[in-house]
């Protein structure tokens, strides 16, 4: 039985950070970690990968040789890879024996809630080597300072949580540089806990850009507060502490705490053990960085999508019931 976690989550949440600061800590506490990189347009990784799929395809080879945009590219390389699942599967039996694996993917969210490329590969891998994979969605904490991007962030996290039905743990990243985006309106429970949105209202109502899709707004908190499956967690990937209780957090939610009692006692006493060698430094992302402030406009025609699946999924289950 092999453990491990898929990290998943929009283009500047950190994911390629994550994997490179949660291998150096799992490391540290004993842990052989391989790194997958399934992100072919991932072509600068700052950590050393065991596998990687620009060895089977590449994002800019399919952008010219079939005209296609980086979106386009992305679902065909994820299309190939699925029919290639073979290629795959080879390359991670060695590790099968006494690996921890992280797979590190595409940053194109309708991968993990519209197509169906993506979850079938994952689906494959856990069927066939027996895999206990966590899924870890990464949100940039900035966009709890902004009530209709943080709206956007939890439809995007319920309808990832729908789509791939794995253990799923939802991270609110970078939570250290959170005040630099100005004080939030409510303390960070409300953003984690995700229990009562009605309050974020007020303040969607003060702001222009967001009164046009008012009523669109309102719908789709209704249909997260139906479903009560969202919440978040904290991360800061340069912190000991934040790094730690997240792991437990993952071992919980996989079944690896179970599956090894001593060996996972051993592992949590290094963790509570102060100090540990962990001197992580984020790896720089100025281009993603940019990128993220503008997901606002980006989630926009995805919530679209988003809600008519959710809605149709809403429908069906209460007329089966």
């Amino acid at each position: 039985m092999v453990f491990g976690q898929v990290v998943i989550g929009p283009p500047g949440s950190g994911k390629t950070t994550y994997c490179n600061g949660m291998s150096h800590f799992l490391q540290l506490i004993g842990r052989k970690v391989a790194i997958i990189n399934l992100d072919p347009a991932n072509d600068s990784l700052p950590y050393e990968c065991a596998i990687n799929i620009e060895d089977l395809i590449k994002l800019s080879d399919v952008m010219n040789e079939h005209s296609l945009g980086p979106n386009g590219g992305l679902v065909y390389c994820m299309d190939y890879l699925e029919k290639n699942i073979d290629w795959l599967e080879a390359k991670l039996k060695p590790l099968l024996k006494d690996h921890y694996l992280l797979f590190d993917f595409p940053g194109q969210v309708e991968l993990f809630f519209l197509h169906a490329n993506a979850k079938n590969v994952i689906e494959k891998l856990v069927k066939k080597l027996n895999l206990r994979l966590t899924a870890m969605h990464l949100v940039d904490a900035h966009l709890c300072s902004d009530p209709g991007k943080y709206v956007s962030a939890l439809i995007l996290s319920l309808s990832t949580m729908l789509h791939l039905e794995l253990p799923h743990i939802n991270v609110l990243s970078k939570i250290d540089l959170i005040e630099n985006y100005g004080k939030l309106a409510f303390n960070l429970e409300f953003y984690t806990d995700v229990e009562d949105l009605s309050y974020l209202q007020n303040d969607l109502d003060q702001d222009p850009r967001s009164a046009k899709y008012r009523k669109m707004t309102k719908e789709l908190c209704e249909v997260i507060e139906n479903y009560g499956l969202v919440n978040f967690t904290t991360l800061d990937i340069q912190d000991k502490e934040s790094v730690g209780n997240l792991v437990k957090l993952i071992d919980k939610s996989n079944g690896y705490i179970f599956a090894g009692i001593e060996g996972s006692a051993v592992e949590y006493s290094k963790i509570a053990a102060a100090p540990i060698d962990w001197d992580y430094y984020r790896y720089p992302f100025s281009d993603l960085n940019n990128c993220a402030m503008c997901l606002f406009c980006l989630f926009i025609p995805i919530i679209q999508l988003a809600f008519k699946r959710l809605l149709y999924m809403h429908i069906s289950m209460a007329t089966q019931t």
